[in-house]
């Protein structure tokens, strides 16, 4: 199985590879294509991967590794379509990152999702349709002003979606463990959203009553209904994060030294109360142990009830060092008069952590709560200091955490503090030395990279399981970090930016075939932000990125199947799932395809059928130089008609946010097209004008669908420099597309 994982970790890092190499090389937006070489170019490549699925699928030998090929590919032949509609639309400079894009790319994720019921392609549909709703909602292209009745509305929308997608999960209508933890999660932020009472004078307060029944229901149902661990955990950040939204909630209306003192009071309350109910809830199991039951019942219950307290125990602790630190530095802030506040500060962190360190019995709760606020205190007060006598003070009561208290999320958090510690102590040290920023990072990685090797020199044991895990995530983090800070010495930042992907894609390996879960993980998860993160920022050009990274990717996949082929690693055919993927519904998966290949071929030919017919419109712009995550460098326009003239902007209000309207240009006496009216159903278009379809934003402005011109990579500014007018071609239906600029 070891074997097996390793090959298909190989797989998808190769598939990625060539996914990510296509969607660079159509951002670039290489010159040496015309419009219909990238067009087949697109095409061609949803074939490639569609086809490498299918015929993956039919290999009957290395059974486990084919599968999972043509499964990977099959979910790759879906993100490809994405990238080819993105190129639809910067080939017409149509939109960039608009929601027709999204909700063109998740009809077809939407269908293989149902057809397959294979979990990426739910993922990949859930992502889309958000994406697409909140595009649509609130564009990036666009500014829409929206009421707050109207942002309330929107909210309950995606709040409702969610709900439903949860409850169908749950009711067992399909299987999704990802969607069901991302539906519950976004469900509840946008319901604590919404009960913003400063906001949402009205519904706000009506809101809170939703929340806290939601959350409330939450507890109820996965304790005594179904019991969820990581549901209840999740419900428990639920219930942490009101608490802390409503006391910000206040604090921004009420702030002053009665109310910091009321939050430390709070705080007290809290943890004495939890104290008591779980002692009371001892003491109640212990009578429930006398009473006649069966081994298995009382066994259960236990385990139940171990499960909760924990769970609420967390929650407590996290509601109280959040608002127990926050009302800790609010009052030393207000009451510090004749003493400096940070110096208040240091004392009083001291004073909270000493005596927690040294009390080892103390309730777990109350002790790690204190203990959290003293080391938040603490590491304010250094930085607000800025003595690095202090800090390396400070930095040795952190240490002694780390010997004094138990548990992996309690030396995490410890391990989190000292390497923020370090890095005040580096910082006041370094300050006024040229790179300082990069220097610090560089030596937090490399004192995290000696912290991870040294575990290996430990026996067996807590000490060294926790070096392990907790040195790795910051060695990983801080390498990461290290790729985006300036150059320290020549070529410093092309290098770090090698070291990071050889250290990166080999540690996932090594810790895949090693059976490494945790190590595995979060080595995959590094290798994947690096990839995505770097899209813009690597040192060579998106073209250039593509050619590499194909290679690379090639290389993968080759690599891997002589290893997969070599230890004929595999999986008998009835227990392998993704055996049957295509299997399933072949014809209709073969629909789908058919679909996505008609859709760029319709898109193609009603564009280029525009071109060719539409009548031509000269206009005034005024270009800026953004970036499109999908499409590459382009130019957004802001064109003289984009503006609503004063004669029509009482008539533009009157219409309200995003609606569809048509509008009258006029020829000038320069051949400029300027802004003449709104159109009405009815009106007489003469010679020199022309109707063209838009979107009104609710207030002054309108939008065309025209505002992009997408350019090769680099040339954005130039083009923005030099543009001043856009030639536009207008169909007799009102659609425009965008046809090139020009000085002239």
């Amino acid at each position: 199985m070891l074997r097996l994982n390793v090959t298909r970790v190989g797989f998808l890092m190769g598939v990625s590879l060539l996914l990510a190499a296509i969607i660079y090389f159509f951002a670039a937006n290489w010159g040496g294509l015309g419009r219909a070489d990238k067009i087949l170019a697109s095409a061609g490549i949803m074939v490639l991967f569609y086809g490498a699925a299918f015929v993956f699928s039919k290999m009957k030998i290395m059974l486990g590794h084919h599968s999972f090929l043509s499964a990977i590919f099959l979910v790759g032949g879906c993100i490809s379509f994405g990238a080819a509609v993105a190129l639809l639309n910067q080939i017409y400079n149509s939109h960039a990152d608009s929601y027709e894009l999204f909700l063109v790319w998740s009809i077809p994720a939407l269908l293989l999702a149902f057809i397959t019921r294979f979990n990426p392609f739910y993922v990949l549909a859930y992502a889309l349709v958000h994406l697409t709703l909140w595009q649509y909602f609130f564009p990036s292209s666009l500014y829409i002003v929206r009421s707050d009745n109207e942002i309330w509305l929107i909210g309950c929308m995606f709040a409702l979606i969610n709900l439903i997608l949860f409850v169908l999960i749950e009711t067992k209508c399909f299987s999704s463990a990802p969607l069901k933890y991302a539906s519950f999660v976004v469900f509840h932020i946008s319901v604590l959203v919404l009960t913003n009472s400063t906001q949402y004078e009205v519904s706000g307060p009506w809101m809170n009553i939703v929340c806290i029944a939601a959350i409330a229901l939450g507890f109820y149902y996965f304790i005594k209904i179904r019991l969820d661990k990581v549901m209840l955990t999740l419900n428990a950040l639920a219930a942490s994060a009101y608490a802390v939204f409503k006391f910000l909630e206040l604090l921004s209306e009420h702030a002053s030294t009665s109310f910091f003192v009321f939050g430390l009071l709070f705080v007290a309350v809290l943890l004495t109360g939890n104290f008591f109910f779980f002692r009371f809830l001892n003491k109640l199991g212990a009578r429930d142990a006398i009473t006649e039951k069966s081994e298995e019942n009382t066994q259960a219950e236990t385990h139940h009830g171990a499960l909760v307290g924990k769970i609420v125990s967390a929650t407590v602790t996290v509601i109280g060092v959040l608002i127990g630190s926050i009302s800790l530095v609010g009052l030393v802030l207000l009451a510090s008069d004749e003493v400096e506040p940070q110096h208040a500060l240091f004392v009083i962190s001291l004073l909270f952590v000493l005596p927690m360190l040294l009390l080892p019995r103390l309730n777990a709760v109350i002790r790690y709560t204190v203990l959290t606020i003293g080391y938040a205190a603490g590491m304010i007060a250094i930085a607000w200091i800025d003595l690095a006598g202090l800090t390396l003070l400070f930095l040795a009561v952190t240490t002694a955490g780390w010997f004094k208290l138990h548990g992996r999320a309690q030396h995490f958090f410890i391990y989190s503090l000292i390497n923020l510690n370090v890095a005040i102590l580096l910082f006041q040290l370094f300050e006024y030395i040229q790179h300082a920023y990069s220097f610090i990072v560089l030596i937090l990685a490399a004192l995290n990279a000696v912290i991870y090797a040294s575990h290996h020199l430990l026996a067996k044991g807590v000490q060294r399981q926790l070096l392990r895990e907790c040195g790795l995530p910051f060695m990983l983090l801080l390498l990461f970090w290290l790729t985006f800070m300036d150059d320290i010495f020549p070529y410093s930042y092309e290098l770090f930016n090698l070291i990071n992907f050889i250290v990166v894609t080999a540690l996932a390996f090594l810790f895949v075939h090693r059976g490494k879960v945790f190590e595995a993980a979060v080595s995959l998860v590094f290798w994947f932000m690096y990839l995505a993160y770097k899209y813009y920022d690597l040192f060579w050009t998106l073209f250039h990125k593509s050619i590499t990274l194909s290679l690379l990717g090639v290389v993968a996949i080759a690599v891997t199947y002589i290893y997969a082929y070599r230890t004929r690693a595999s999986v008998p055919e009835g227990t392998d799932s993704y055996s049957r993927l295509l299997r399933k519904s072949p014809i209709l998966i073969a629909v789908v395809i058919a679909l996505q290949l008609g859709y760029v071929g319709y898109h193609a030919a009603t564009s280029e059928a525009l071109l060719s017919s539409g009548a031509s419109v000269k206009l005034a712009i005024e270009p800026l130089d953004p970036r499109s995550l999908l499409q590459g460098d382009y130019v957004r326009l802001n064109y003289g008609i984009s503006t609503t003239p004063a004669g029509s902007a009482k008539e533009m209000e009157a219409l309200g946010g995003a609606r569809r309207i048509k509008v009258v240009l006029l020829r000038g006496d320069n051949g400029v097209y300027e802004f003449e009216r709104l159109y009405k159903t009815g009106d007489l278009i003469r010679g020199n004008e022309i109707v063209i379809n838009g979107i009104s934003n609710g207030w002054d402005s309108i939008y065309y669908g025209i505002e992009t011109y997408f350019v090769p990579e680099g040339t954005g500014t130039e083009t923005e420099r030099n543009a001043h007018f856009a030639y536009v071609k207008v169909g007799t239906n009102g659609d425009a597309l965008l046809e090139r600029l020009s000085k002239d």
